[in-house]
């Protein structure tokens, strides 16, 4: 079985983050989205918020299954028996850090690979951070997120 692991914080996922997993799920027979615990940054979402999300936010996808996990991926990806991470990239800015943590990566495992999927034309634009400023000032965030949870994501960061 061929396992590919999707990692981020979602916090809180967006439609470009749905277009990424969506497009992981055909490259392996199980996607493990794994949602970052990161004590460092304040999240707007709870760990937990973030998995829930997510699991409302891709219910029609049948090979994924969303945990959460700290520590270093690449130790999670070989606990998990994955040999693929997918990471997604909207722009050369992305590149340059993801290029470095992959390169790391394979120095640690170099059995495990890691793949960037460029975002949709239509998604380079769209970030956690951006949603999260647009909803704070009362904008209109609904082509940016995932339907299912619209109505929890507004209530959370319009307050």
């Amino acid at each position: 079985m061929k396992i590919a692991i999707c990692p981020g914080s979602f916090d809180p996922v967006t439609n470009g983050h749905i277009d990424i997993i969506e497009r992981a799920s055909k490259m392996a027979d199980k996607l493990i989205v794994a949602v970052l615990e990161n004590s460092s940054k304040q999240p707007s979402f709870s760990t937990n918020e973030r998995v829930e999300l997510l699991k409302k936010s891709t219910t029609y996808l049948k090979n994924i299954e969303i945990v959460s996990f700290s520590g270093l991926l690449i130790d999670f990806a070989k606990k998990n028996n994955a040999r693929l991470i997918v990471k997604g990239l909207r722009a050369v800015s992305d590149f340059e850090y993801e290029f470095q943590m992959s390169l790391i990566n394979k120095e640690l495992s170099p059995d495990i690979e890691t793949v960037f999927l460029t975002s949709a034309a239509k998604y380079m634009f769209l970030s956690s951070s951006v949603i999260k400023e647009v909803a704070k000032n009362k904008g209109d965030i609904s082509a940016f997120v995932p339907k299912k949870i619209l109505k929890d994501v507004v209530e959370r960061l319009s307050k």
